[in-house]
């Protein structure tokens, strides 16, 4: 009953910048953790950024400095600002919340439909 549903892919000159957007849709949930991930073509699905329902974040090294994920709990939204992007950022970006049912202590997973970002000249 919960669902993803990401946008702000594109495409994107290197150095340029992009917001992805994220918002979780439902009701009778509770949203523990936010993430973003990202499946470069032909590799593995790699971790982005994630942000924890306290506001907590973390990054991957390669992502720090240039990425930040926020979240608007009101929406139950998360962002993703990327600026200063490389060629290596071009992936689907996928994002992910780790949610139960109210007052239930069991955690799923659902990831949206994903976005493709390609940073090429």
């Amino acid at each position: 009953q919960v669902q993803l549903v990401e946008s702000g892919g594109g495409l994107v000159q290197p150095g340029g910048s992009l917001r992805l957007s994220c918002a979780a849709s439902g009701s009778g949930f509770s949203i523990n953790a936010m993430a973003w991930y990202r499946q470069p073509p032909g590799k593995e699905r790699e971790l982005v950024a994630t942000i924890t329902s306290g506001g907590s974040t973390n990054y991957a090294d390669s992502v720090k400095g240039r990425f930040t994920i926020s979240r608007d709990s009101a929406k139950n939204a998360v962002y993703l600002q990327m600026n200063s992007l490389k060629p290596e950022d071009t992936a689907v970006y996928y994002c992910n919340a780790r949610w139960s049912w109210y007052r239930d202590r069991y955690f799923y997973d659902t990831w949206g439909q994903g976005t493709q970002v390609t940073v090429s000249s």
